[in-house]
């Protein structure tokens, strides 16, 4: 069982489920949907989304309105690595 308070500790909550989200996702997923996922607001998630796209964790198309988000390969590692720890705790 995860111990939600030791890991926020060491792992900001809201980017680090963001990257373990998109990691887990079963097909295309968007910025909005990310952020009802996370529960966190859509603003504050695209703030993050550019932050990873800059560190080359993510990548994102626009497609009208929504932003189709994938992870890069670098990405997936950290993402892994996240639950992991997170599974450890």
């Amino acid at each position: 069982m995860v111990d939600e308070k030791i890991f926020d500790v060491f792992f900001r909550e809201k980017p680090s489920m963001l990257l373990v989200n998109l990691k887990n996702a079963k097909g295309p997923i968007y910025a909005s949907s990310v952020a009802k996922l996370i529960d966190c607001t859509y603003s504050h998630v695209i703030k993050i989304l550019l932050d990873m796209n800059k560190a080359g964790l993510i990548n994102f198309e626009k497609k009208g309105r929504l932003k189709l988000l994938t992870l890069t390969k670098k990405g997936s590692d950290v993402a892994e690595h996240i639950e992991a720890v997170r599974n450890l705790l």
